[in-house]
């Protein structure tokens, strides 16, 4: 068991143990409704520690409103069957340049606090054989930062998926967040943000790189 400031150097500085997500081996025995009741009746006692006057109209429905949205929506990403499928096709025309999917959007938490992180990703590929349909990405993104997250491990998540069923190694990643465990708690920096870069196959030649950075430093349309 780790002391208390051991638990505070961990969450401060963002140390996260593997690049899989940590999940209990009983995970997902439960359904998400039976989660969703367990997390309501935990969520009371909290509020109810804060002292918070759960018969109030407005607070009363909190507990299976914050349960839910953790289940069904802010960590829908945890659980594999909800994983997208990823389409492929053949890359019949030849397609040999490189395709970047600007400006995805991401909504994920910190694992650390469970507060908000905000910001976006850019995604490219350089294709071998297959392609896979553009909105395949922007699900794939969404499905990985729906869950308690740290930025480095999000970056690499996603770029495993695509190399694998791109089946090439030339695909590259750059996610730039806000995350609120910086801003509105310790330092509470409020102008910061995040970068994080993964990369591979020929995007390790850096002329390959930087055509990339070049594209995403571009004015969202």
């Amino acid at each position: 068991m780790k002391n208390k400031e051991q638990v505070d150097i961990t969450g401060d500085n963002h140390i996260s143990s593997s690049i899989e997500t940590p999940l209990t081996a009983n995970a997902f025995d439960k359904s998400d409704d039976e989660k969703i009741e367990s997390i309501q009746y935990h969520f009371s006692k909290i509020m109810e520690e804060l002292g918070l006057d759960l018969t109030d109209d407005s607070l009363s429905g909190t507990p299976y409103r914050v349960a839910k949205m953790y289940v069904k929506e802010l960590f829908y990403g945890l659980n594999p069957a909800n994983k997208p499928k990823l389409s492929v096709f053949e890359n019949k025309y030849g397609y040999k340049k490189m395709l970047v999917e600007q400006y995805i959007n991401i909504d994920s938490a910190c694992e650390h606090h469970f507060l908000p992180i905000v910001g976006h990703a850019h995604v490219a590929y350089i294709p071998k054989d297959k392609v896979i349909g553009l909105s395949k990405i922007n699900r794939l993104v969404d499905y990985y930062a729906r869950r308690p997250q740290v930025q480095e491990r999000l970056v690499l998540q996603i770029l495993n998926d695509l190399q694998e069923v791109l089946e090439t190694k030339n695909v590259i990643i750059s996610v730039t967040a806000k995350h609120l465990c910086v801003s509105s708690r310790g330092i509470k920096d409020q102008s910061s943000f995040t970068t994080t870069l993964e990369y591979g196959g020929s995007f390790e030649n850096e002329a390959n790189r930087n055509e990339f950075l070049k594209i995403i430093a571009q004015e969202k349309i």
